[in-house]
């Protein structure tokens, strides 16, 4: 048997670009061993086959949402070792994160923005063999995103660096030793990281964890 580039499965519920994107594949080298038209499909396909890679929509019937990516997430849990490109024409910041941040063998492109064939080919390749690759268009989301959610942009530099020797469970005294400042001054950067960071009142002990906590979900 000759060698391909990679065993494949494809979800799309656009039956001409499924088709047209399996002829694509097929005469570059890849076998499809399986496509479907909606999550379940893909499922029962990537679960009888194991494929190396498997290409999905994010918004698949019978609600058009998210049932690409849920199927996507079952994936990388069940078959850890598969390498998954979402192909979409929309972008969902959230839900990426997510995904991306599981681990090696991710991608997600724009279908609009796939304008040259033997990159995407490439593209393939490189997700395959362990690579994570976003659409510059998602990145600039992600970023825009992050720089709208991130609750530690109100802190200053200086809080920042003492937030983080907090996380690393560090006592006053020893963050004022790391950073040569007085513990007076680190006791001042403290109430005002918990003030900034609207930490309700409670013990000083729970309204540290509560910022290490902030901190760690803003890394």
């Amino acid at each position: 048997m000759d060698e391909t580039r990679g065993q494949v499965v494809l979800a799309d519920d656009d039956v001409l670009l499924r088709e047209g994107l399996a002829t694509l594949l097929t005469g570059a080298g890849f076998d499809v061993v399986g496509r479907g038209g909606d999550a379940s499909e893909l499922l029962t396909a990537v679960r009888e086959h194991r494929p190396d890679l498997v290409i999905v929509d994010i918004r698949m019937p019978p609600t058009h949402t998210t049932e690409g990516l849920d199927a996507a997430r079952v994936i990388r849990r069940e078959l850890p070792d598969t390498a998954i490109l979402i192909l979409s024409a929309h972008v969902e910041v959230e839900q990426a994160t997510e995904l991306l941040a599981s681990g090696k063998r991710n991608g997600y492109l724009l279908k609009d923005r796939v304008t040259d064939v033997d990159d995407f080919l490439l593209t393939l390749d490189r997700i395959v063999k362990g690579a994570s690759v976003v659409d510059p268009a998602l990145v600039q989301e992600l970023l825009a995103a992050r720089r709208v959610d991130d609750p530690l942009q109100v802190l200053s530099p200086r809080e920042r660096e003492v937030l983080g020797l907090m996380a690393e469970g560090r006592s006053n005294a020893g963050i004022g030793h790391q950073l040569w400042v007085t513990e007076g001054t680190v006791e001042k950067h403290v109430r005002s990281i918990l003030m900034k960071l609207r930490i309700p009142e409670a013990s000083d002990d729970h309204r540290r964890v509560l910022a290490v906590l902030t901190f760690l979900d803003g890394r």
